[in-house]
């Protein structure tokens, strides 16, 4: 698939496949998406793309054990002397016809997540309890939301009646050439610099599930770039930027750190 050139006024982002049509098509016939992948694949960025590449405003949620319904829909607050409504940031898209991005939203009670479904059907309606509104969703609305299925479990993972209410993107870490492009689109290094971040990537990965709880991610590579770019050691930057962000064992440490000297011929 050829890709066109990017745009200067967009967050960076380097297409994988057809993601960018189907998010367009799903905004235009005003369906809600769901984005699932690992960590640090590009969810977010994605998300932040598409809304600068539709010039709509985005509100993003990062998901919680903690987050209640009135922290996305809004709450009753008291100040000089008198009780003012504040509207989430929820409600703050739907009034204002933007895109709403609720970040692992698995992460997030079941009891709050429900507010979600008016939304996520053909109604695309907001109730809120509080003020006795019923606010409709205009159609530049969206609802985007995101998680990461290798940490699904029976405690957290979406109910199939909810996830059946959104058009789904599976995403997964970029093939090699468009990891090099996405490290030298981003931070400006060479590349033969993102040619050698790119094989500790796919190197630390091959040990996900064996020593490594989570795989080494883009945006881990992305950081070790800046960091080099900047002047620091590269053995220096890839220990603070990938190894210590992927384990606490020191031995583990030692030995993620081996493949890197490798790579950097130290």
């Amino acid at each position: 698939m050829k890709l066109e050139s990017p745009r200067q006024d967009l967050p960076y982002y380097a297409a994988a496949a057809d993601e960018v049509a189907v998010f367009e098509h799903a905004w235009k016939n005003r369906l809600p998406l769901l984005v699932k992948g690992p960590t640090g694949c590009g969810k977010t960025r994605f998300v932040a793309h598409m809304a600068a590449r539709l010039g709509l405003p985005l509100y993003t949620v990062a998901c919680h054990d903690d987050l209640t319904a009135a922290d996305l829909v809004g709450r009753h607050l008291i100040g000089d002397g008198q009780t003012v409504w504040c509207d989430g940031p929820l409600t703050r898209a739907v009034r204002e016809g933007g895109i709403c991005y609720l970040d692992e939203v698995v992460e997030a009670r079941k009891d709050t997540t429900v507010v979600l479904h008016p939304l996520a059907d053909d109604r695309r309606m907001l109730p809120i309890e509080r003020t006795g509104e019923l606010i409709a969703a205009p159609p530049s609305f969206m609802l985007v939301v995101s998680y990461n299925p290798g940490y699904q479990n029976l405690l957290k993972g979406m109910k199939p009646s909810t996830r059946q209410r959104f058009v789904s993107l599976r995403f997964d870490f970029p093939s090699a050439a468009r990891e090099e492009a996405i490290l030298v689109g981003e931070t400006g290094c060479t590349q033969a610099l993102a040619h050698r971040l790119v094989l500790i990537g796919r190197a630390l990965r091959s040990l996900k599930d064996h020593d490594l709880e989570e795989a080494a991610s883009t945006r881990l590579l992305v950081y070790a770039a800046t960091l080099i770019g900047d002047g620091l050691d590269p053995l220096t930057a890839c220990r603070a930027a990938i190894v210590e962000s992927l384990t606490d064992d020191p031995e583990v440490a030692d030995a993620l750190l081996e493949v890197v000297s490798a790579t950097f011929g130290h």
